[in-house]
């Protein structure tokens, strides 16, 4: 049950980070970046497993590099729907 509430607010807070960086945030609300921030940390951790590092292990807890991780698998997701939606910053 920890975990999960962990899992929330780290997405939480990555996801805030990263729509503030990609300038997105008066758009996401709460849920969203939760969300955005669950979702950047599974793709930052594939893509870093994609260039041969490490991803982010879920067992590992919480660290800096778990947070750099998903801080950058968010900003790509972010990314991804603005290119999508034609949205630009």
């Amino acid at each position: 049950m920890i975990s999960f509430i962990v899992w929330i607010v780290m997405g939480a807070f990555v996801g805030w980070l990263a729509s503030m960086f990609m300038k997105s945030n008066g758009q996401m609300g709460t849920l969203l970046n939760i969300v955005v921030g669950i979702i950047g940390a599974a793709v930052g951790g594939a893509l870093f497993r994609a260039f041969g590092f490490s991803g982010a292990n879920i067992n590992d807890g919480v660290s800096i590099y778990s947070v750099l991780v998903s801080f950058i698998g968010a900003i790509v997701v972010i990314g991804l729907a603005q290119l999508i939606s034609g949205r630009r910053r």
